[in-house]
């Protein structure tokens, strides 16, 4: 019976193989799913469960992340690592989920994660094993994609752990890794189901180059082996990344492993707060991600306090900071999907950049001594074009702004430590500052407070002349304040009737994009029905200080009209 079996999985993978198109190393095809056209970010049981990840810990971390804000700023895939099964199929040959861990199964929890806006994963290995012993995928690739979507699963880690090491390899586990993912990236196509099909493996143990082949089979691939919660795990993934960036791109990228930011478990089962990161080495692992466009995986407690049982170290608000920064993401997900390259890295002082969709460039300027040190560069080694009227730099962890006149990028950075910027030219062709007056009130546009930081509130406020006061549109649609240095726009960028506005670092999207017309309206340029308006209509209410300043549908009114003096 036992010969009868492996001649049947032979046979099995035989037939499989011959509709896999061959594939070649260095091939710049991409993975024709459609999926993960910018970094997957979510979260990974293994780092601080290990195999003691159950059903109740997943849902737990499913309530905290669509309540805390992490699904909202981009955090969606929620992935169980290995154990997740009983150590043999069924008598049909399916895979079956441990009933102690997980005992309503895995489509009850799908359903659960999906209920609260968010994406499921699942963990299996091209093997006849996984990495601690549980049925592998291997000769049954398409029963287990066809039972991976029955379940609404969106995420797939594959893993080869048994296949690293050459005195354990048998039969077709001595196939060539890209054969075996490859098979299992066609019967998930099959499926019709959209599955992120993530690889997880230990290139330099299995002398394998993924990065080479990874993004015609898969949407994401490991480039070193398991990094731990320290900072010393962290340095190696980023210079082991730095030459890979032309492998990268949409539908495709440089996996430098889950992150440690707010992970106290030094490594699984293990608890040794000494290891983790620093707040300041925290801060650089989300920014170095974020140039290096690497996926956005936590392996930390994302519990609350009440709920941290096995680990006994749930993540803390200052963590979750580090995770929440919106800016820091927004350079992770840039639509133009290019990884970042080092400008230079000497003596551990390291100036990374990235271009980005708008022509804004990021540039980290990363520290990884245990001293500080004052870490500089210019705007044209970063790749930015000459512009006579200099650069706005905007601080995306200090939420300040900036202007270099000579090109000059410096800052003096912490021990551990990363200053990111998002670099942009300043305009070469702005209007002259005028106050802007409300025809309804005579009270002028007004930053609260002469505030900087992004998100300050405009409201109208009794004119003065100061430079809170003062706007200057330019010839690309801004609306400049503070001298060029910070735009307004809608908050969130969300352009919608009743949406206020905010003054935010100058990025060339739709929701700062403003028109000045005959009629004296100020207009989104994207939507010219809405229209720069006091809230509160014409009422008196609306006609005094402090009244915030929105976008509003256009109606003519006084509100929605403004003078220039």
């Amino acid at each position: 019976m036992r010969v009868l079996s492996r001649l049947l999985l032979a046979v099995s993978l035989t037939l499989s193989l011959i509709s896999i198109p061959l594939l070649t190393s260095g091939s710049a095809q991409a993975l024709e799913n459609h999926l993960a056209l910018t970094p997957p970010m979510g979260w990974n049981s293994w780092n601080t469960f290990g195999c003691n990840a159950t059903e109740q810990i997943v849902k737990e971390t499913t309530d905290f992340m669509a309540s805390s804000g992490m699904r909202d700023a981009g955090y969606q895939y929620l992935t169980i690592d290995d154990c997740w099964m009983e150590r043999s199929r069924d008598s049909g040959g399916r895979l079956v989920p441990d009933a102690r861990k997980y005992p309503h199964g895995l489509a009850e929890l799908a359903t659960y994660v999906h209920g609260k806006g968010l994406k499921f994963g699942v963990y299996e290995s091209p093997t006849y094993h996984t990495c601690q012993g549980f049925p592998g995928s291997l000769g049954y690739e398409q029963q287990d994609a066809n039972t991976f979507a029955s379940w609404g699963v969106d995420f797939l880690k594959y893993d080869n752990c048994l296949a690293s090491d050459p005195a354990q390899r048998v039969g077709d586990e001595k196939l060539p890794l890209e054969t075996r993912d490859g098979t299992m990236r066609d019967a998930l196509e099959r499926t019709g189901r959209p599955i992120v099909f993530s690889l997880s493996l230990q290139p330099a143990a299995q002398g394998e180059s993924p990065w080479e082949w990874g993004k015609s089979v898969a949407n994401m691939w490991r480039i070193d082996g398991d990094r731990d919660a320290s900072f010393d795990g962290l340095k190696r993934l980023i210079h082991t990344d730095l030459d890979k960036a032309k492998w990268a791109g949409p539908g495709g990228w440089n996996d430098l492993d889950m992150l440690g930011t707010g992970n106290y478990a030094y490594a699984a089962g293990s608890s040794d707060p000494t290891q983790r990161l620093t707040y300041d080495q925290e801060k650089s692992e989300l920014s170095v991600a974020a140039v290096l466009a690497a996926p956005l995986i936590s392996g930390a407690d994302l519990r609350t306090a009440a709920a941290a049982g096995t680990a006994g170290f749930p993540i803390s608000s200052q963590d979750l900071s580090v995770y929440l920064n919106k800016d820091v993401i927004a350079v992770n997900q840039d639509s133009r999907g290019e990884q970042g390259t080092a400008v230079s890295t000497t003596g551990g002082l390291n100036v990374l950049r990235r271009p980005l969709a708008n022509g804004d460039m990021a540039v980290a300027l990363f520290n990884e001594t245990s001293s500080p040190s004052v870490i500089s560069t210019t705007a044209a080694a970063a790749g930015l074009p000459a512009n006579s009227t200099g650069y706005n730099l905007n601080d995306l962890w200090a939420h300040t702004s900036q202007v270099s006149t000579d090109g000059t990028i410096s800052a003096t950075v912490p021990a551990g430590g990363t200053v990111l910027y998002r670099v942009s030219p300043r305009p070469t062709s702005t209007g002259p500052a005028n106050v802007l007056v409300s025809v309804a009130s005579g009270r002028c546009l007004d930053a609260w407070n002469n505030q900087t930081s992004p998100g300050t509130k405009i409201e109208i406020w009794s004119c003065n002349g100061g430079a809170n006061q003062r706007w200057a549109f330019t010839s690309n649609g801004d609306m400049r304040a503070y001298n060029g240095t910070q735009c307004l726009g809608a908050m969130n960028g969300v352009l919608s009737s009743g949406t206020s506005v905010v003054i935010q670092p100058c990025d060339a999207s739709a929701g700062q994009k403003w028109q000045l017309n005959a009629d004296n309206t100020i207009t989104a340029r994207s939507q010219l029905g809405l229209c720069l308006a006091v809230a509160g209509e014409n009422t008196p209410q609306g006609n005094t200080d402090g009244t915030l300043v929105e976008v509003h549908s256009c109606n003519g009114g006084a509100n929605q009209r403004w003078t220039t003096q």
